[in-house]
């Protein structure tokens, strides 16, 4: 399947025409494309005045430059003309253009009448599919996470910058590189995960995939990773809200991730996070943006402000005296571009009073101007800044991308349980009671375009379950009326519909109200009306099986205990219906695997799997163990593990160890595991997790077929952050384990540093 698919993506990305105006001839060195991009960035920088300067750190919105129609542009508008003026501007967000022909009559305006003619950089959003109208969209980031295949999230990545730069677009807001470790946030959703290892490995195949071979194709766009940094455990759960860390707990998890996709993928942007980070806030925090961004990981795209961020120190953290204090405060920092934070006058002016008053050098703002410009020249849009406009034909919404879509959606299911083989439907079943108004949604996840629905899980099982199975539905509950009669009476028809057939598919999960930015959660329980409805239905004793429908792990503990089969689906993005369905029905044997732990209580959190020894979670009301582990997913087959081979039994610091382990399929069925690895460095100067995972591997099977699975350890995954804060591999034991999730361990061992 992987090679279908793989063609047909080199196919859609290889249908690109040369679309270009007649060029200026070059007159300056910067205009020149054959100079290093560092010589052009200098010499455009030795030409511009301070206010062209600023504007480059300025950012504008779609209906400051085209006419809009609802969240898209829907035409070219004269109002670019006052904006852009003849100093130019950094870049334009919420544009999404309807047409190609509109961002390139905006950045044929920028080229052909500024003093310097520099383009404009078009920003949108796209954490899982390109935020305009008609796009493909993916399953939500957790989901991708599910599946433990970084192949298919970056054929994600390559097929969101292309559906992108068809447009003009040039810069993607994202991927969320932050470890939810507090799952009452309500942007877990937008993540890869609790554990760094993995949302390291993820995050670096999607920017690898935006960016592609080459940020000036025109298949290609310039990812910028966010939120920086350890904006995923925010006090309380609460979006913006303070995170107090050591320096060493940053930099051996949640910095890390935003390391791999610098130094491995060579992102070339970054957003500052709105939260404070011990103190000090993100945008103005040099040691972050200066120290470990640029000098240690050798950072040289440009920063973001989050919306509003800049701002923030001013009204919220109060660490500035005015609006030239905060912006001299972020930019010395090294922040490079506003994101909405103060009016464009205001924004010029407080930059031009900085600098009056020696709180802002020249230095700075070339250095910040030149961060911007860098990828500007990077993208090729002073060389080649019209995008074609038929390719948005070619390679927009293609069957190719779709069914890339679906392959992830079914990867991204994980079966948390399933007592007495409920699952699949079989043929004995011929009813099948679909309860829960969740069932009826065609939600994408968050970050996707509002205007645009994906397929329900009631009309994908009414499409795939064929003549000889009845599916009928009954919501259960209203959510816009809480009213106790009109619950009586919801739940009474489900009840009696339930009676009458052989299974019922509940689907519960979080309401569209309950989940995404902005929705945090004081508690994970499922909410009254759903609670009340699940209960009724158990108790008319039919086989039940569970859909969750969420962005965030919840603490469903009395569905855990007494429902027989369980399915955790996320929000699958177009495809998803379609997927769950696939999945129901047995189309599709689940493979996915928990990319964050399921606490049995609010009180529980923070519980992540790679805590350390002295993190017990022991208390006299609750138990000390996860409702669902991290790593856990179940299958319609079974598998065990054997031969676990370790060599070399000792190494030296900088050696690499090669682990293989044998997985038989000993079940009725074809699957696919994903072999997960963890290792316990067993003594060290500091404190480490009581495991970590350092390799994943996914190997399908036949029944009855084996396959060895192959893992290597090297520095990189054994080094840790010691007491003189220098990340170094230190001699000792170290124990592997190999299983099937972070608690279903399989096979043991150990290797020595020497």
């Amino acid at each position: 399947m992987k090679r279908k698919y793989a063609g047909a993506l080199a196919i859609l990305l290889t249908a690109f025409c040369s679309f270009e105006a007649p060029r200026k001839p070059v007159k300056y060195p910067y205009q020149n494309a054959a100079l290093p991009v560092e010589k052009r960035v200098a010499d455009l920088l030795s030409r511009m005045t301070v206010n062209e300067k600023i504007r480059q750190l300025d950012m504008y919105s779609g209906h400051e430059v085209a006419n809009m129609k609802g969240h898209e542009a829907e035409s070219y508008s004269d109002s670019a003309k006052i904006s852009i003026g003849t100093e130019g501007i950094g870049s334009v967000h919420d544009l999404y253009p309807l047409t190609t022909d509109i961002t390139n009559q905006i950045q044929r305006y920028a080229v052909e009448h500024t003093r310097l003619g520099i383009p404009v950089l078009f920003i949108e959003e796209g954490l899982h599919g390109y935020s305009g109208l008609g796009s493909t969209s993916f399953p939500v980031p957790m989901a991708l996470a599910g599946a433990w295949d970084t192949t298919l999230v970056h054929q994600a990545g390559r097929i969101i910058a292309t559906e992108m730069r068809a447009h003009g677009v040039a810069m993607v807001l994202g991927p969320v590189l932050c470890l939810p470790r507090d799952p009452r946030w309500g942007r877990v959703e937008e993540t890869y995960g609790e554990d760094p290892y993995l949302a390291a490995a993820n995050g670096v195949a999607m920017v690898k995939g935006l960016q592609g071979r080459k940020l000036s194709d025109h298949d290609a766009v310039l990812a910028e990773p966010k939120h920086f940094a350890v904006h995923g455990i925010p006090e309380a759960g609460s979006n913006t809200a303070p995170v107090n860390m050591g320096e060493r707990e940053a930099r051996s998890s949640f910095l890390y991730v935003f390391e791999k996709a610098i130094k491995e993928a060579h992102a070339m942007g970054m957003m500052a996070a709105y939260s404070e980070l011990d103190g000090i806030p993100c945008v103005d925090n040099k040691w972050l943006l200066k120290d470990v961004l640029r000098k240690e990981w050798g950072f040289n795209g440009f920063v973001l402000s989050d919306l509003g961020a800049i701002r923030m120190s001013l009204n919220n953290h109060q660490i500035a005296g005015g609006t030239a204090d905060a912006l001299a405060q972020t930019l010395t920092a090294g922040l490079d571009m506003q994101f909405y934070d103060f009016p464009h006058d205001e924004f010029l002016g407080g930059i031009k009073k900085a600098m009056a008053t020696k709180q802002l050098s020249m230095a700075e703002l070339d250095r910040a101007a030149g961060d911007v410009l860098r990828v500007k020249f990077m993208l090729g849009l002073f060389d080649h800044p019209y995008i074609d406009e038929v390719l948005i034909k070619k390679v927009y919404h293609t069957e190719a991308s779709r069914a890339v879509a679906l392959k992830a959606a079914q990867e991204g299911i994980s079966l948390l349980k399933n007592d007495g083989n409920i699952l699949p439907l079989g043929p004995n079943v011929k009813s099948v009671a679909v309860v829960g108004p969740l069932a009826e949604s065609t939600y994408l996840g968050g970050y996707a375009n509002e205007a645009s629905k994906g397929v329900a899980i009631l009309d994908a099982l009414k499409q795939k379950a064929g003549a000889d199975m009845k599916i009928s539905f009954e919501a259960g509950y209203d959510p816009k009326d809480s009213s106790a009669a009109t619950q009586t009476v919801n739940i009474e028809k489900a009840v009696d519909l339930v009676n009458k057939s052989d299974i019922a598919v509940v689907v519960l999960g979080e309401d569209i109200g309950e989940v995404g930015e902005g929705k945090d959660r004081a508690n994970l329980d499922l909410n009254a009306r759903q609670t009340r409805l699940i209960e009724a239905i158990q108790k008319t004793g039919k086989p039940i099986a569970v859909v969750l429908f969420n962005g965030r792990p919840l603490s469903i503990n009395g569905v855990a205990k007494n429902v027989p089969a369980i399915v955790e689906s996320w929000f699958l993005g177009e495809t998803g219906g379609l997927a769950i369905a696939d999945v129901l029905l047995g189309k599709v044997n689940p493979s996915g695997k928990l990319p964050m732990t399921f606490p049995r209580s609010t009180g529980q959190i923070p519980y992540y799997y790679n805590h350390k020894p002295t993190s017990g979670h022991i208390y006299v009301d609750e138990k000390n163990t996860p409702l669902f582990p991290f790593g856990h997913g179940l299958s319609y087959t079974s598998f065990t593990y054997s031969g676990l081979n370790i060599s070399p039994a000792s190494i030296p610091v900088n050696g690499t160890v090669n682990v293989t382990v044998s997985v038989k399929n000993t079940g009725k069925v074809g699957g696919t595991e994903v072999a997960q690895l963890y290792i316990r460095d067993v003594i060290a100067s500091v404190t480490t997790p009581v495991k970590a995972l350092k390799g994943f591997n996914r190997i399908t099977l036949q029944p009855g077929k084996s396959g060895q699975v192959q893992f290597k350890l090297s520095a990189e995954e054994l080094k840790l952050w010691n007491r003189q804060m220098k990340q170094v591999v230190e001699p000792g034991e170290f124990k592997v384990m190999v299983g099937s999730s972070s608690e279903d361990i399989r096979q043991k061992g150990s290797f020595w540093v020497k």
